[in-house]
């Protein structure tokens, strides 16, 4: 793993940021619950680190049952109220109350389009979009793609998916390959 040339973001002191950026970043992702979990936890960054995320992501798993857009949506006040005692995620009111609504969306959108990976990927034309970076610092943080997926989510009743999270989204589950042109993982044009 030591000699291979990764993206700039990737921390080498974190075996996390690694296996995260060798084996799930920028891979085009159609699992429905994979994308749900991406999208609570790109909203859950939402200024802070995404080794902060990383490593939190498993107490993630456990507290929102494995991603499970049905069961989350279905979190009541109580269950809100547990979720803001639990030291293992980031305990932020106003994400976590987005993370239920946001479920109750999501499954919203899914029962209109098939499914939300259908949804999601239209915006691209099925195909991700490639950018040539030779550092990662010239990625963008938004794109016109990212704007309208953004304004389209809030339109449907989602929060915390601005425009600067949803690129992060885009580029995460692999609807935007910003591996820089000298990454290992770089494919795909």
């Amino acid at each position: 793993m030591e000699n291979k040339q990764r993206c700039s973001w990737v921390n080498l002191d974190n075996p996390l940021s690694i296996i995260y950026h060798d084996t799930e970043w920028g891979i085009p992702q159609f699992d429905d619950n994979k994308l749900f979990e991406m999208l609570i936890l790109e909203s859950a960054q939402a200024g802070l680190s995404w080794n902060t995320i990383l490593n939190k992501r498993e107490n993630y798993r456990v507290a929102f049952e494995d991603f499970d857009p049905e069961k989350v949506a279905k979190y009541d006040e109580h269950k809100i109220q547990l979720l803001l005692e639990n030291k293992g995620i980031v305990r932020n009111k106003l994400k976590i109350r987005a993370a239920v609504k946001n479920a109750q969306v999501f499954l919203a959108i899914q029962q209109e389009f098939g499914c939300f990976a259908d949804y999601l990927w239209a915006f691209v034309e099925g195909k991700p979009i490639q950018n040539h970076l030779q550092d990662y610092r010239q990625a963008p943080t938004h794109s016109d793609i990212s704007d309208k997926l953004s304004k389209d989510l809030k339109k449907h009743g989602m929060s915390f998916v601005g425009t600067t999270i949803i690129y992060a989204f885009m580029q995460a589950v692999g609807m935007v390959n910003d591996h820089q042109l000298n990454c290992f993982c770089r494919k795909g044009e």
